[in-house]
């Protein structure tokens, strides 16, 4: 085997190669795993030497039970060996050790049928316990299979198709309907719908046309595409989103830790335990019957099952969230995860969609709307900044605006077919006429531009960055999980009411810098267990001090996404409380089995003390308990998506193909 419980930890994984895909073997069915030759066999030869002493074949059955005992012996005993002489400190004492003494002795006093019945059932548990870490990392490694094994490209000299692995960043790449992605990249011409289902969690096909980003494993529907690499072909979206999940094998939570802190002590003192039981017997006159009891001990008060507990639900449960689109990065967050009482947001990108659009324009007497967006355009052109974006995309109309002036943090002047025109915020331009509109539109959580056409008032704009249509359904599945909500934005109180309000948030905080978005969090997180959720720069700080920081979109802000616990690959907000509730059912089965492992030692210990119990009836209790918390533990590798009211609107489930606009994301 390559584990064995209670002992030291493997090394962090190192980062993932999209090569490595090649080389991955899926798990394969149970009665095609080679790893369960042994044990089966050694379970085999054990019921043939029961059936042989059964019918009166003592020395048969002896010669097979000591096959058995040999076949599942070679499972564990080899690695306890090996540990016992190289590694350090508690790490040389494991289960396996306990198991390995329990069989010699077993053998010396001449019970050769239990100790083969001890090999087998722990070879079982081991093979098992292995089955189920594999299957929990290939669902992990699974991820890297979407991305195909070569990429049409584009070259001066023509179409050629190369190793996906060899893109780099700014080739062409040419994707056929239904073709998968190679590598992230940006639509250069071609429109179509791509399923991003299996990388960010999103049921509904996205609808791309040039210029909108495309992420690595999107499959493409019926369209052609040209894709621009933003990315080389081992280091994109989906291997980072790998290479983050398998970062919880090299970190475990606190629940891990104090498993560890239980089962580590208990194999010296249970080793100490035997050995003074065995000496009670020498001072009463029967050492035969105490040193069997000894060893009986050695295997009843075993912590395997212990030790185990929590590692087989933890990274169940942390690969099962990759289908959901939740990256989790430890262990310790996961279990965090499973305890949070309020969910903090940032408002920009998060809870809104960070693309400002203009929503409002009202206008005086002597313009039309269309004129008011056209002049202001006109001026806008110049401009960067994101609202002037936003006026630009409001209309077709493409005006020249000549003798352009800016002025930072006011707006901008210039002329625009002989007209002397101003754009700005009320603050600059007074919406003389209009002031009732503007303060109606402020309200509505709006920012104002005001339009001014020869000294004249000519209209007002209101610009919205739109709160994200799912953003309501999630702060409603919160609410009846018993979580609050608060709201920590840099914007000004108007606006940041107004979206609060629309979404049902229960706490606002406006006009918040990064540092003090997280004294915030801090204060919150000393009171109840908190998630930060955030996509900017701004928010690091905030993500840093929660009780679990999640960052927006894996391919985001580089720093929110390393100062989070965790990164959902998508933008659909309802995610959080699929995610909390997940987490919650992993926390409740990691403490169930813990409750459980515990129980099995409390009880098996006095009745293996006094002789109630034999070595075989131990055995088969000890070890049909550990089966049953690994199957609890991998019970965690089934999420479950909540269907809400929109998807019932409109006929969509979280399996549904039908496509949606980008933006209706």
């Amino acid at each position: 085997m390559s584990r064995e419980c209670c002992g030291p930890d493997d090394a962090p994984p190192g980062p993932v190669d999209a090569d490595e895909v090649a080389e991955h073997e899926e798990v394969p069915p149970w009665w095609r795993d080679r790893s369960l030759a042994l044990p089966v066999a050694s379970g085999l030869l054990w019921a043939t030497g029961l059936i042989l002493q059964w019918i009166g074949l003592e020395i048969p059955a002896l010669v097979v039970f000591a096959l058995g005992l040999a076949a599942g012996a070679w499972t564990f005993v080899p690695g306890t060996l090996k540990r016992l002489f190289t590694a350090t400190g508690r790490g040389r004492l494991g289960v396996g050790l306990l198991m390995t003494i329990a069989a010699i002795g077993a053998v010396a006093l001449g019970h050769i049928g239990e100790a083969a019945a001890l090999a087998f059932l722990f070879s079982v548990a081991e093979a098992l316990e292995d089955r189920a870490m594999d299957r929990a990392q290939q669902g992990l490694r699974a991820l890297l299979s979407l991305i195909p094994d070569t990429a049409r490209i584009s070259r001066l000299t023509g179409e050629e198709t190369i190793p996906a692995a060899d893109v780099r960043e700014l080739d062409v790449l040419l994707v056929g309907a239904g073709e998968r992605v190679a590598t992230d990249g940006i639509v250069t011409s071609g429109r179509s719908w791509v399923d991003t289902s299996a990388i960010t969690g999103e049921s509904i096909p996205i609808e791309v046309a040039p210029g909108d980003k495309i992420l690595a494993g999107s499959v493409n529907g019926t369209g052609t595409l040209s894709i621009e690499a933003s990315a080389d072909g081992r280091d994109n979206s989906l291997t980072k989103i790998v290479h983050l999940v398998e970062q919880a094998h090299a970190n475990k939570g606190e629940r891990a830790r104090m498993a560890d802190r239980i089962a580590r002590p208990l194999v010296p003192l249970v080793l100490i335990a035997a050995v003074l039981i065995a000496a009670f017997g020498f001072v009463v006159g029967d050492p035969g019957t105490w040193i069997e009891r000894a060893l009986v001990v050695l295997v009843a008060a075993s912590p395997c099952a212990l030790a185990i507990a929590v590692p087989v639900t933890v990274i169940s449960a942390i690969g099962s969230a990759s289908k959901l689109g939740v990256v989790i990065k430890s262990g310790a967050a996961f279990e965090e995860l499973g305890t949070i009482r309020r969910v903090a947001f940032d408002k920009t990108g998060t809870l809104t969609r960070n693309e400002p659009r203009v929503v409002a324009t009202h206008t005086s007497n002597d313009y039309t709307e269309a004129e008011v967006l056209d002049l202001a355009a006109a001026l806008e052109a110049t401009s960067t900044h994101p609202l002037a974006e936003a006026i630009s995309a409001a209309t077709p109309t493409r005006l020249e605006a000549v003798e352009v002036r800016e002025l930072p943090g006011h707006g901008l002047s210039g002329t625009v077919e002989g007209r002397r025109v101003r754009v700005g915020s009320p603050r600059w331009i007074t919406p003389h006429g209009l002031t009732t509109q503007a303060a109606e539109l402020a309200d509505q959580g709006m920012s104002i531009i005001v339009v001014e056409v020869d000294d004249q008032i000519g209209g007002i704009i209101g610009i919205r960055d739109e709160l994200r249509p799912e953003a309501t359904e999630a702060i409603a599945a919160l609410r009846e999980q018993g979580i609050s909500t608060v709201m920590l934005t840099g914007d000004n109180a108007r606006t940041a009411e107004a979206i609060a309000t629309q979404a049902g948030i229960d706490e606002i905080h406006a006009e918040q810098l990064p540092e003090h978005k997280a004294e915030r969090i801090r204060a919150s997180t000393a009171q109840v267990p908190t998630v930060m959720i955030g996509d900017g720069i701004n928010d690091a700080p905030a993500l840093a001090s929660a009780t679990v920081g999640i960052a927006m979109g894996v391919s985001g802000s580089a720093a929110a996404v390393e100062s989070a616990d965790v990164a959902f690959t998508g933008t659909d907000l309802r995610l959080i409380p699929d995610a909390l509730a997940h987490a919650k059912k992993g926390r409740a089965i990691m403490t169930a089995n813990v409750v459980l492992a515990l129980a099995i030692i409390v009880v098996l210990f006095p009745l293996a003390l006094f002789g109630v119990l034999g070595l075989a009836a131990v055995v088969l209790v000890h070890e049909v308990a550990e089966v049953v918390v690994i199957l609890n533990g991998v019970r965690t590798a089934r999420p479950k998506r909540r269907i809400y009211p929109s998807d019932v609107r409109d006929g969509s489930t979280p399996s549904s193909t039908a496509p949606v606009k980008a933006s209706d994301r």
